[in-house]
């Protein structure tokens, strides 16, 4: 198999970006070329269109190397639960859920044959596979049992790439003492540095680079500058990084960052609208008054809608909303905007029950069937007969209380409602937003209330504004990157 890995010094060094950056860059050189990652442990999922899990950032890699998403690019999925356990999801599908030691002891040897396996059917239909690692390769107490990083590489043969975010400081030491705790039989893998994040002159950067590649024997094949794109986040810490989208533009929406959140690549598109500032909120803060809230998708939806309920936020909303705001949940988010949310069967993590906001006339039972499916839909709401593109991920029933008016938002009533003001949204549908004229019907309907013009809704998904997003990335990248070291000759 030819190969190549890209591991980091650290969490956030960028190896996503700079895989799909790779990618894009070998897709217009002529390779045909595949992202991999072993072992993913996210909270953004993408579901493919065999209704398999992945993470999201593989699936957005699939996209810059102009090929659809599939399970074997990602064979292996963790989703955390809680600080101690995991829903553990392989090949597409959720097997189980697990601590850390249990996953270790239990699914080890499974995990290993997912990853092989996949490798092998990738393979066969790829001239290249481009490898992203995880975390870190030195990880000295988890490093025998480490199925995604160094030894993927050595299964592979793969010449690899270590990534190191200068940003952070310390970027001399990271690359040495990673490489000081890699094995010789890894070490000689390590073809090139690349140094990310970089701002500043990069002559006053070259006696570290010369002293790096002496002392090392590696050459740093890549500087690459502070890069400002919408690459997704691959999990919430990301979000303690992010800052509102902007001042001094039409409309404010807030996103509660809810402890357990999960697919908050939903709104990079309206990340993206020029006249949109999204802004991310902590339960303890003050809810302010935004042109819309959004209650986003939860992998604990109860023990997340509690710490609405202790923090004062729950009641914060339902004020927002009787004095005329908007409110939407997606996923986890509205299931909490109904009057309960059951877990019978603890799927959770634990048995219970909590009320709901109420603000929709629905009643939410967790279950252990997880709904993972691919949706094609058309709109009642905000506009009639739009088509719609979107996928499900979750595993609540919900049923609207028995007499209670609804108003459904697609021709399926069961993927969401909307209420008779028109104030209060809910949805099962993931990636709502990349549907380019619904997402400006629902803006429009925000510009309406604030005496704003309406935005042309003729315009294309946001799929279209990601590749050329991802075609920017890879020029970026690809003017500060050498890939010689690491190609194969032929």
């Amino acid at each position: 198999m030819k190969a190549i890995m890209v591991v980091g010094t650290t969490s956030h060094a960028g190896k996503s970006l700079l895989t799909a950056a790779i990618c894009r860059i070998l897709v217009r050189r002529g390779w045909r070329v595949t992202p991999f990652k072993g072992q993913n442990m996210a909270l953004n999922a993408y579901v493919t269109a065999t209704g398999g899990e992945i993470g999201h950032a593989q699936a957005v890699q699939a996209w810059a190397a102009g090929i659809a998403p599939t399970v074997e690019m990602n064979p292996i999925l963790l989703k955390p639960q809680s600080d101690m356990t995991s829903q553990i999801i392989i090949k597409g599908k959720a097997v189980g859920r697990a601590s850390a030691l249990e996953y270790y002891e239990q699914y080890f040897e499974i995990g290993w044959q997912a990853i092989t396996e996949s490798l092998e059917v990738l393979a066969t239909e790829f001239d290249l596979i481009v490898c992203e690692g995880a975390g870190s390769p030195a990880e000295i107490n988890l490093k025998h049992r480490d199925l995604t990083n160094m030894r993927v590489a050595r299964h592979l043969n793969a010449p690899t790439l270590l990534v190191v975010d200068i940003d952070r400081g310390g970027a001399f030491a990271h690359v040495i003492g990673t490489l000081q705790l890699l094995e010789p039989s890894e070490r000689k893998l390590v073809k090139g540095v690349i140094i990310n994040k970089f701002r500043g002159q990069r002559s006053l950067l070259q006696p570290g680079i010369t002293w790096l590649e002496e002392r090392t024997g590696i050459p740093v094949v890549g500087v690459i500058p502070w890069i400002d794109n919408d690459f997704p986040a691959e999990d919430s810490l990301d979000l303690f990084e992010r800052r509102s989208s902007g001042a001094n533009k039409d409309l404010t929406i807030a996103v509660i960052r809810l402890p357990r959140i999960s697919n908050f690549t939903d709104f990079d598109p309206l990340e993206a609208e020029s006249t949109v500032n999204l802004k991310y909120i902590h339960p303890k803060q003050d809810l302010g008054h935004p042109d819309a809230v959004i209650i986003p998708g939860s992998k604990t939806t109860i023990a997340d809608l509690m710490i609405l309920k202790q923090t004062g936020m729950a009641e914060a909303i339902q004020d927002y909303v009787a004095a005329g705001g908007t409110v939407m949940g997606i996923c986890g988010g509205y299931q909490m905007l109904g009057k309960m949310v059951a877990d019978p069967e603890g799927i959770e993590g634990s048995e219970g029950r909590c009320d709901g906001l109420g603000l929709l006339p629905i009643k939410t039972v967790i279950t252990p069937q997880k709904i993972v499916r691919q949706r094609q839909v058309t709109s009642n709401y905000p506009q009639v007969g739009l088509p719609v593109l979107g996928y499900e991920i979750h595993q609540g029933r919900t049923r609207t209380v028995e007499g209670a008016q609804t108003q459904p938002l697609f021709d399926d009533p069961y993927l969401g409602m909307v209420d008779s003001a028109q104030s209060v949204w809910g949805t099962y549908l993931h990636g709502l937003f990349d549907n380019g004229p619904w997402r400006r019907g629902w803006l429009n309907l925000l510009r309406q209330q604030r005496g704003l013009s309406a935005l042309p809704n003729g315009i294309p998904n946001y799929r279209e504004q990601r590749e050329a997003s991802l075609d920017a990335l890879a020029t970026a990248v690809e003017a500060h990157l050498d890939l010689t070291p690491v190609l194969p000759n032929n």
